[in-house]
């Protein structure tokens, strides 16, 4: 008998073995993978807006009422990164972008802002963003265009009891705000997006979720009266 016939089953079991035990790395690995996406998603949850008795549109409601909410904001389409019609300046938003903006501006008047505080960044989008959607009633906030480690510090001091909170900036602010409160791989915002946080009485901080443009159809119609 050759050695390499007594070699053989020898080596066919060293390769099976070391092939079972990619096989088990590979499985925890995807496991591992999996439970990480189930407990922490890469971004907030878009809500369902498009139904008027949706369980996202009934949270929102409870919420707004309660004077909880603080909303972030981005700006409507910015002129310098779009083949439409600038509004004016270059460094602001386009056409399109305010007429987008003023349609936003709709449904949040349609839920009331009498018990609403309402800022943007001193930036020329957000100045024009801010006015089509809430005309005079927004005050313009240093603090919402530098951003960075403080910014959800700066949210919750800003945030007075009782009281909603939007906030009209930029999507690296956003980013900023998503990172710092976990979500550090979050895609970046859509132009007129609303990220929308519960902030509880301890202070502690539950993101309820993210509203894009087409997903605002359905809000117009609901009031605030049960």
């Amino acid at each position: 008998m050759s050695k390499f016939s007594i070699r053989w089953p020898v080596a066919l079991k060293r390769d099976r073995h070391r092939s079972r035990r990619w096989l088990i790395l590979a499985i925890v690995l995807m496991v591992t993978m999996t439970t990480g996406f189930i407990v922490w998603p890469m971004s907030p949850p878009i809500l369902d807006l498009r139904h008027p008795r949706s369980a996202d549109i009934v949270s929102l409601m409870n919420h707004w009422r309660q004077g909880d909410l603080v909303v972030l904001i981005r700006h409507g389409e910015r002129c310098d990164r779009s083949s439409h019609e600038c509004l004016g300046l270059a460094d602001g938003i386009t056409r399109l972008g305010s007429e987008e903006s003023q349609q936003l501006g709709r449904s949040f008047a349609q839920w009331g802002l009498e018990s609403t505080d309402i800022m943007h960044s001193p930036i020329t989008r957000t100045v024009q963003t801010a006015r089509f959607m809430f005309d005079t009633r927004s005050v313009s906030q240093q603090w919402l265009a530098d951003c960075g480690k403080t910014m959800r510090d700066d949210v919750l001091s800003h945030k007075q009891a009782r009281h909603n909170l939007i906030l009209v900036t930029h999507s690296g602010c956003i980013s900023d705000f998503e990172k710092q409160i976990g979500f550090k791989h979050a895609a970046m915002s859509e132009y007129d997006s609303s990220l929308f946080v519960q902030v509880m009485p301890d202070g502690k901080l539950n993101v309820l979720g993210t509203a894009n443009l087409p997903d605002w159809p359905a809000i117009p119609s609901v009031g605030l009266n049960p």
